[in-house]
């Protein structure tokens, strides 16, 4: 009987008899973010953001009579044509992940609640999965559909690609209170985005060497920024969007062989979309009664803004506003050191969060996000001074040691707060819904601030309000959860 729920005495079945703690479901559940955090790197932060910011500034030198050894002229912003208007490249960016996240947040509490309900929610971690990884792999096609005035399409393939990303996340990580104890929360989050890190870096180092080792036989091996603006269309940098989503999906295999469908042995009836809506309500009913967890959850919506606006507008912002040195041969900005900053933040932000974790088993989850809140705050107060490389170096580090461990540390905090229930993908509704609106808000605030201010550091030093808001919902969070009537 101690293997009741088992096959074969490893790998968990649908049923409420999981074994958290158990080795093999934890490393299977670690590996979905060795697999998804590719998109997040290279498609978020890395390659794409520069292979768009290229691509769109190239157009816009073609149609507006600008030669391609000029540079655009100060003060002027590179914009697209986006359904007849006239959009700044970096703001219609933000706009379209803004898009993108309002409808996460809307499927992802409605399909939690159907799936809490039928017991599959596996099946939806699958399907968000495959979803977004076929929409990484047509970007492939994102240079060509510019060029022939159809960017609207190229970017739907943007749009979908983080709608699976992201709703994938909220079946995924409702399985971390399942598979382990709460005491082992802050470790197992911890070592999941590490997991994160180390995968998406190997990628991204492939993908440089894909496209650095061709670049040699064009006699382009001075520095990764000539490649990508001048060759563009003979370079493979296209393909690394296809390795993103043969990744994804590969990696997630290992996954999805050993985490069950869900815990809950519940008799499946007819009519499971209203079922889902029925599930869905019971839990907000719930959900609305607990005090420590709706406090911790408005802290979060906050502080998150801010965490994952920096995020997604960091290489945008770097590109526009960082002082690259001027590459002799092309007379261009030679911003290659950007990659290697961004494999800085991933390289710490993977120690960060074990830095993190240990730090919480001393003085506590809420007080360790604390002093994480307090060092993004001079994140943005610097980002609004600096503009050479080096200073641009020393932000990426610290950025990379609070990233992972606010990051982990806020899934974890989230996951011991929850109250004793078979609903954990509901409940984690809330959490990526109010995660996904306050992105909405945040890249909405951060776009409009550009277009206000014709000023991108304005946009990041206004982050900062997120953090201060907060920081300061976090010191009412009580040690102790209390149900109200």
């Amino acid at each position: 009987m101690e293997n009741e729920g088992l096959i074969d005495g490893n790998i968990p079945q649908v049923g409420k008899h999981i074994q958290k703690g158990d080795k093999r479901t934890i490393r299977g559940w670690v590996m979905y973010d060795w697999a998804n955090s590719v998109y997040n790197l290279v498609i978020s932060s890395a390659i794409f953001p520069i292979f768009y910011d290229t691509v769109t500034t190239n157009h816009y030198k073609s149609t507006h009579g600008i030669a391609d050894t000029d540079s655009i002229p100060d003060g002027v912003n590179v914009t697209v044509n986006f359904f007849g208007w006239e959009v700044s490249n970096s703001a219609l960016m933000s706009f379209v992940l803004s898009a993108s996240f309002l409808l996460v947040s809307f499927l992802s509490p409605l399909l939690s609640g159907i799936a809490d309900y039928r017991g599959n929610k596996k099946r939806f971690l699958q399907f968000f999965c495959y979803l977004g990884a076929t929409a990484c792999i047509s970007l492939f096609y994102f240079n060509d559909l510019l060029e022939n005035d159809l960017i609207e399409v190229g970017l739907l393939s943007l749009f979908i690609a983080s709608i699976g990303f992201w709703n994938s996340l909220v079946f995924y990580n409702s399985y971390l209170p399942e598979i382990a104890e709460p005491k082992d929360h802050d470790k197992i989050s911890a070592r999941g985005f590490s997991m994160g890190y180390f995968g998406s870096m190997l990628l991204l180092v492939i993908c440089l060497l894909l496209i650095k080792i061709p670049a040699l036989t064009f006699g382009y091996f001075d520095d990764y920024a000539k490649v990508t603006p001048d060759v563009i269309e003979a370079m493979p940098v296209k393909y690394c969007f296809i390795l993103v989503g043969i990744w994804w999906i590969a990696f997630s295999q290992l996954t999805y062989r050993v985490l069950p469908n869900t815990t809950s042995n519940r008799v499946k009836e007819k009519g499971y979309i209203w079922k889902g809506f029925s599930e869905l309500k019971k839990v907000f009913i719930e959900f609305r009664k607990t005090f420590r967890l709706k406090r911790y959850l408005t802290a979060f919506f906050f502080f998150n803004t801010g965490v994952q606006t920096v995020m997604l507008m960091a290489t945008y912002f770097a590109k526009k506003e960082i002082d690259w040195p001027i590459d002799k041969m092309t007379g261009k900005p030679n911003d290659s050191g950007l990659i290697i900053a961004i494999l800085l933040i991933q390289l710490l932000g993977a120690a960060g969060a074990f830095i993190m974790s240990r730090v919480s088993q001393r003085i506590g989850n809420i007080k360790t996000l604390g002093i994480s809140i307090v060092i993004w705050v001079g994140v943005c107060g610097g980002a609004f001074l600096i503009h050479t490389p080096v200073e641009f170096y020393a932000l990426a580090c610290t950025v990379g040691l609070v990233m992972g461990g606010v990051q982990a540390m806020a899934r974890s905090t989230y996951s011991k707060f929850l109250p004793e229930t078979e609903d954990h993908a509901s409940y984690f509704s809330f959490y990526d819904a109010t995660e996904k609106i306050g992105i909405v808000c945040g890249t909405l605030f951060f776009g409009t601030m550009e277009l206000v201010f014709n000023d991108m550091r304005f946009s990041v030093l206004s982050v900062a309000f997120f953090f201060v808001a907060g920081l300061l919902m976090l010191f009412r969070v009580p040690k102790e959860e209390r149900v109200l009537a």
